[in-house]
């Protein structure tokens, strides 16, 4: 059986837009946690090497939401093509995981 918890990964490079997807994102329940991490992202774009320093949000959810909140980052995103990945995850401690499961849309 798989597990109602995952964690999603998005990055940004505008602080703008990092602080409108956390708020939005916290204010509609779509997650109960979400932590920042600045990181330097290194890809292809269109056929040319790029290299961006960015900001990796860490977003942990529960995958009753990951539709919605997939949605949302599309919708407010910067990026023509973000970053949006559901990671699940099996276990974790039981409080920790009550507490996130009651922060998150039902």
């Amino acid at each position: 059986m798989s597990s109602p918890y995952c964690i999603v990964l998005t990055t940004t490079n505008l602080p703008e837009n990092r602080d409108k997807l956390i708020n939005e994102v916290l204010q509609q329940q779509l997650a109960a946690c979400i932590q920042t991490l600045a990181i330097n992202s290194h890809y292809v774009w269109k056929g040319e090497v790029c290299s961006d320093d960015e900001v990796l949000l860490i977003i942990k959810t529960t995958r009753r939401c990951y539709p919605a909140l997939e949605q949302l980052i599309v919708e407010h995103h910067v990026y023509e093509t973000p970053q949006i990945v559901q990671i699940p995850f099996k276990e974790g401690f039981n409080p920790y995981l009550a507490w996130l499961n009651e922060n998150t849309r039902r």
